[in-house]
Parts: C-alpha cells; sequence; structure tokens
C-alpha cells in the first residue's frame, strides 16, 4: 500500500503547489528598448534596460527576482545580468536552444519554476545587435564543420535557403501562391504601421513592390525574409497568486509546450517521410492537450515570421487549417485586425523588429492588457509562437 510522506498529499505533491503550470503564473511585466538598424551600447546595456522596464512595468524590485531564462544563443550570461541589474539570490536558471525556437520556451520554463515552487520571481529576455553586425550568413562556410554537411544539399547553408527549398515543396504540392506569401507580409506591414515603434512605421507594402522585388533565395523575396535588428525585451512571470498584485493586469500562461519532431533535420525536413510537418505539429498536439481551449477560441495569434511561409505552415501545424489550406487560408483579408485570425499585430519579424520572436510574447501581452497598438477588441486569448523548421516552443496566454 502507497504510504503518504508527512507534508505531502497522496500525489506526493506538497500541499498549496498545483500539480501543472496551466494558469498557475502569469506574465506581469514587460520591457523593451527602441528598436533599429544601430543602437549605441552593448547587448549587455540593451538586456538590462530592457529588464529594468519590465521589473518597473510589474513594480518589482530587482533583488525579488530568483530565477532567469534566456536563449543560449545570447551573449550576455546570467552571471552579467545579475551583476548588473542588482538580482539577489538566484535558485532557477535556464537556457533553451535552437534561437528563434526558443522563444516561447523561455516563459514556460519560469513558469513550471514558479509553478513548482523553484522560484518566486523569473525574468526572461532576449538582446541582440544584429542590426549592426556581424551578418553571419555572408560567410556559409562556417556551417561546413557542422553536422549540416550531412543534412543539406549542396549550396543550401542559409537559413533562407532551407526554408525556400521547403516553400518550393509547398507551392508544388498545395498551390500555395506568391500572392498568399504576400498576404503574410501584407498583413505584418499593415499592424506596423500603426505602431510607432516598429521599424517599419509609416512604410507601406504595395502589391507591386512585393512582386518586383529582389530575390533572396526563390521563391523568397526581400519582403519574405525577416529584418535584422538592434534591441532587446524581457519579461516577468510570478505566481497567479502575486500576480494580482501586481502594478499591471496579470496575463496568465495558460498552456506551453516545446515541440522536437522524430528524425528532425532543423529546416531541412526533406529526408522524413514529410517534411512539411515540422516542429509546429509536435508543439501543437502538447500545447492543445494541457489547455481548454482549441484553436477555435483563439483570439489573436502572434506567428513566428522569420520567412513569410512559415505562417501558413504554423497555420496548420498548430490546427487553424486543415493540411494544405494554410496558403488558402490567407486569403479575403483573414489576417488583418477583423479576419478569422489576426496576427503579429505589432508588425512581427518582418515588419516590427526581429529578436529571435521575443517581440511576439511582448505584443501577446499587450493585447491580452488591451493596449497594443493595433488592438483585437475583446481579445481574450492569444497563442504565440516560436520558429517552425527548427525545434520549437509555444504558449498559449490568456486574459
Amino acid at each position: 500500500m502507497a504510504r503518504t510522506l508527512p507534508g505531502r498529499t497522496a500525489s506526493g505533491i506538497p500541499p498549496g503547489i498545483p500539480s501543472g503550470i496551466k494558469d498557475a503564473t502569469a506574465v506581469v511585466g514587460i520591457g523593451r528598448t527602441p528598436f533599429a538598424k544601430q543602437l549605441p551600447g552593448s547587448e549587455k546595456e540593451l538586456a538590462c534596460r530592457a529588464i529594468l522596464a519590465a521589473l518597473d512595468d510589474a513594480g518589482i524590485s530587482p533583488g525579488e527576482v530568483d530565477a532567469l531564462a534566456s536563449y543560449t544563443m545570447e551573449e550576455t550570461d546570467e552571471v552579467e545580468v545579475a551583476k548588473s541589474v542588482g538580482l539577489g539570490d538566484l535558485t532557477f536558471f535556464s537556457k533553451v536552444g535552437y534561437g528563434g525556437g526558443g522563444s516561447c520556451a523561455t516563459v514556460a520554463h519560469l513558469a513550471a519554476a514558479v509553478a513548482t515552487g523553484q522560484a518566486t520571481v523569473g525574468v526572461a529576455w532576449r538582446s541582440r545587435k544584429r542590426g549592426s553586425g556581424p551578418r553571419p550568413w555572408r560567410n556559409t562556410a562556417v556551417q561546413l564543420p557542422t553536422p549540416a554537411q550531412w543534412t543539406r544539399p549542396f549550396g543550401l547553408l542559409r537559413p533562407v535557403d532551407e526554408i525556400a527549398m521547403l516553400t518550393r515543396r509547398y507551392m508544388h504540392e498545395y498551390g500555395t501562391t506568391r500572392d498568399h506569401l504576400f498576404n503574410v507580409a501584407l498583413a505584418c506591414r499593415n499592424r506596423a504601421n500603426q505602431n510607432p515603434a516598429a521599424m517599419m512605421y509609416e512604410r507601406p507594402l504595395t502589391r507591386e513592390m512585393y512582386m518586383t522585388s529582389r530575390w533572396i533565395s526563390e521563391p523568397l523575396c526581400l519582403y519574405d525574409n525577416c529584418l535584422e535588428t538592434d534591441g532587446a525585451l524581457a519579461c516577468v512571470v510570478v505566481s497567479a497568486a502575486r500576480a494580482v498584485d501586481c502594478r499591471q493586469r496579470p496575463v496568465y500562461v495558460h498552456s506551453a509546450a516545446q515541440g522536437l519532431p522524430a528524425q528532425h533535420h532543423g529546416m531541412v525536413n526533406y529526408w522524413n517521410d514529410d517534411p512539411l510537418t515540422g516542429p509546429a505539429w509536435t508543439a501543437a498536439r502538447h500545447l492543445w492537450k494541457h489547455a481548454d481551449f482549441t484553436p477555435e477560441d483563439v483570439d489573436v495569434a502572434q506567428i513566428y515570421d522569420a520567412f513569410t511561409p512559415l505562417i501558413p505552415l504554423s497555420l496548420e501545424g498548430y490546427g487553424f487549417c486543415g493540411r494544405g489550406e494554410g496558403g488558402a487560408f490567407t486569403e479575403g483579408g483573414a489576417l488583418e485586425i477583423g479576419g478569422r485570425l489576426p496576427i503579429n499585430t505589432a508588425g512581427g519579424g518582418l515588419s516590427e523588429a526581429y529578436v529571435h520572436g521575443f517581440n511576439l510574447i511582448t505584443e501577446g501581452v499587450e493585447q491580452l492588457r488591451g493596449t497594443s497598438t493595433a488592438q483585437v477588441p475583446g481579445a481574450a486569448t492569444c497563442l504565440v509562437t516560436a520558429g517552425e523548421g527548427v525545434p520549437t516552443s509555444a504558449l498559449l496566454l490568456r486574459s
């Protein structure tokens, strides 16, 4: 017969600690620096500015922070952040790999740490100076000593080349067109045109501009590619109980997931039985399994958009439409405010800033606070996704 340990419930969980993360934590603070091609200051300085802004937004002092989460590609480590910002003792810290695939996972890790009592106040952040350089994809030779030499067809060493190959397959199999990709680029640009913080603020995009722009890697043109940006963002995660006493309206972490499919090769699933069902499909199964909502309940989405075709592929993976229907889903203004699923309402990586997707998290929070520059009326649920094509992650946020 099973024995219940002192101070434990029959399930073995200490009383007062929830058994999962559903609605157990909330994002209560967000912060960012300006976005630009070239910002003064180091990545460390930008990171600290964003973190302090997020803590101020929440009304929490730096000394209360006991958890940090960031990316493996983040140049500023926990020690430097803790010293520079004035944090207290840290009891939890993690780094998530795979670049843009890790954005949502940073928040998920903090939510798990707080929900299980490993920490009380968590901060996630991302700082980049890619607008200032260097531009790593100009030197494709550095990829050769990596496992990519065994999985990439010759010459496909930039991310844009790898996604272009998948896009061509997608177009061939399902009739997706460049007009469908333009619908994605246009929706993101239209929202950036409403956002004074966006790099593409007051810079409209037309179909003629899109169709006549230079190729980057066929069939992807200039406007199918994300920006290169300097900037930093951060957010603060606390328990649901504490969130009600913070300065801002809490946005609850309802469900979270990571996804790495079997036999994955990272943006080049050419060797899989089905190259067009990437990590989003794996993450989505876990995300919806632990949620009280379905795709039909999502009011607004912030979908990772390093390249335009990642949007229709993600729409399919997360269940907003059927297999091969992602391109057609974009028609008729479906991605605009008032459409079936408004997306990337601050402009996304294509038109606001590209900071490995962290701006999609902060915009999700803005939407559910009701403070977005392109507010979706009555938005109460928001899906945020990380990079499709690489091991990924996702969040379902609710107000």
